[in-house]
């Protein structure tokens, strides 16, 4: 290749990111529909048992063979378990209990500035006066969504408590993006998420078990199985393996730009199966969020995790 030409775009690696945040937005509209149904907790723990079952009879064989390499990085995959299957999963579905899938879908797109912003505190990575206009405007846009479009609200601090713990788990999900960058890439990116499931699995459990004796727990009927079948599939196995192959093709920063399709997804399955009205601060949060995104890639390519 000569200096004159521009790679090509790994087209292969853009299409797998596609289907993650359709699968990650019927999450949402799942969690938020069976909320009085299904403890989070038991939601959580429940779609991560079913998701290990379902995964390791095809992760068997690389999970053996990658032992040794889990070992030798056992602190950043405890990390990954932790924040991105354990936390972020039950931070979601603990914030959808008082918020709709609406809002929680949204606020996802506020992902790839956390991104950029934790590039910058703790890898590194400069930021120029876009990226700061950007992460600004950005900020502004959550908070719309966040106060519901009334400022004052702010003066107040009144905020949501739905809305401020599903936030709690962008954050952890944008962690999660860039320390899975730093997980080598010989690693089989199946048996790495049944590894990760099953430390999910381990730490899960005490809170199922808290949960389950402080007299919360599920209503079992057709819409509950239901439920768990779809979480512990589909967002589960397929949208996880296929984010940690697009993540391992074009890097994290790029893949955090495909959380951006999760609200134009979710609005559609909220209004279609939730009944949930959609107002002009969602408009307007969303519109703050791309427009500040637009705005830190406006000079100079996205950074890259270290």
């Amino acid at each position: 290749m000569t200096g004159n030409q521009r790679p090509r775009p790994d087209l292969a690696g853009l299409l797998i990111l596609v289907l993650p945040p359709l699968f990650w937005a019927g999450n949402f509209v799942v969690g938020r529909a069976i909320r009085h149904d299904v403890p989070p907790m038991t939601l959580s723990f429940g779609r991560w048992l079913i998701a290990f079952a379902c995964l390791l009879p095809f992760a068997w064989r690389p999970l053996r063979r990658d032992l040794p390499r889990y070992w030798q990085h056992r602190w950043r995959l405890l990390g990954l378990a932790v924040v991105g299957v354990a936390a972020f999963n039950s931070l979601v579905y603990a914030g959808l209990r008082s918020t709709t899938a609406t809002n929680g879908l949204l606020l996802n797109s506020f992902i790839p500035l956390l991104i950029v912003l934790f590039g910058a505190l703790f890898y590194r990575q400069r930021l120029g006066p876009w990226q700061y206009l950007g992460l600004a405007l950005s900020f502004a846009g959550v908070l719309t969504i966040v106060l519901h479009g009334d400022w004052t609200r702010l003066a107040a601090l009144q905020f949501s408590h739905g809305d401020l713990v599903v936030f709690a788990a962008m954050v952890c999900w944008a962690l999660y993006t860039l320390w899975l960058r730093g997980m080598p890439a010989d690693i089989d990116r199946i048996g790495l998420m049944e590894a990760q499931i099953g430390v999910a699995v381990v730490c899960l459990l005490p809170l199922f078990l808290w949960e389950f004796a402080g007299g919360l727990r599920p209503q079992w009927n057709a819409h509950a199985l239901a439920a768990f079948a779809y979480v512990g599939i589909f967002p589960s196995v397929l949208a996880y393996l296929l984010y940690n192959l697009g993540v391992a093709r074009v890097g994290p920063a790029r893949a955090g730009l495909f959380i951006h399709l999760m609200p134009v997804f979710g609005a559609l399955l909220s209004v279609l199966f939730l009944h949930e009205p959609l107002h002009a601060y969602h408009a307007a949060g969303f519109a703050a969020i791309v427009l500040g995104l637009a705005c830190s890639s406006a000079r100079g390519r996205a950074p890259t995790a270290g």
